[in-house]
């Protein structure tokens, strides 16, 4: 076993080095969401994937007219796309379901 020896002294600045900050806040909101994966919540909304899904998809519980506008992307004869949800769409209907405090 060949050990290693540094016989350069390492050199030292004296400048000290900025990290930049991650950049944590939203500057924009976005067009369009994809669904969370399953047992996970949006990171926008808070909804989990069950909660977006009865908003834009057509069911029985919504009188088959979907409240928040979606669009599957999938590829020409595929069972399977990527559903995008529009997110002014969703933002407006969750504001629109405001409760008013009582006082």
């Amino acid at each position: 076993m060949t050990k290693l020896r540094h016989t350069k002294k390492s050199e030292t600045s004296a400048t000290p080095v900025k990290i930049p900050t991650p950049n944590v806040t939203r500057q924009h909101e976005p067009e369009f969401l994809r669904l969370p994966p399953p047992g996970q919540l949006c990171t926008w909304t808070g909804l989990s994937r069950s909660a977006i899904n009865e908003l834009i998809l057509a069911t029985p519980r919504n009188d088959f007219k979907p409240p928040v506008r979606s669009f599957c992307l999938r590829q020409r004869g595929a069972q399977t796309g990527i559903r995008l949800v529009d997110y002014a769409s969703l933002k407006n209907h969750i504001l629109a379901h405001e409760e008013k405090g009582q006082g």
